[in-house]
């Protein structure tokens, strides 16, 4: 995966532009599919921006932005929103698959799905009392 840094009237360390790269690994390791990223850092006056794009394969991009007085926690900040987009950009499929899983194993072992159980005379005294 191919990482892009833009550095707008600022000056970025060698420290930072590694913390920049582990983030995107990690978000783009979760995402699945990675194609390229673009990390953004841009100084205007007392404010620090950093924003990150991250491309997959046959996904939208997820951008997340953060502004502070210091690059290290808007990058922080940044990051974490990132890793919170990918979270909910991967939840459906994930979701859809797991529960696929269970009833075909429940389909296969013979089980009727869970809410068509038939529910017990004890059980259905104890349901309305």
């Amino acid at each position: 995966m191919e990482i892009v840094f833009h550095a707008h009237h600022a000056v970025i360390s060698d420290d930072l532009r590694a913390r920049a790269e582990r983030a995107v690994h990690k978000a783009a390791g979760r995402l699945g599919r990675p194609v390229d990223a673009t990390i953004r850092f841009a100084e205007d006056g007392p404010t620090r921006r950093v924003e990150i794009v991250l491309h997959a394969a046959k996904q939208p991009p997820v951008v997340a932005a953060a502004e502070a007085r210091r690059f290290g926690p808007a990058l922080s900040v940044a990051a974490a929103r990132l890793n919170t987009r990918v979270a909910r950009s991967e939840a459906p499929d994930a979701r859809a698959r797991r529960v696929t899983r269970v009833a075909g194993a429940r389909r296969a072992a013979g089980e009727p799905p869970p809410l068509l159980e038939p529910l017990e005379q004890d059980d259905r005294d104890q349901a309305f009392a």
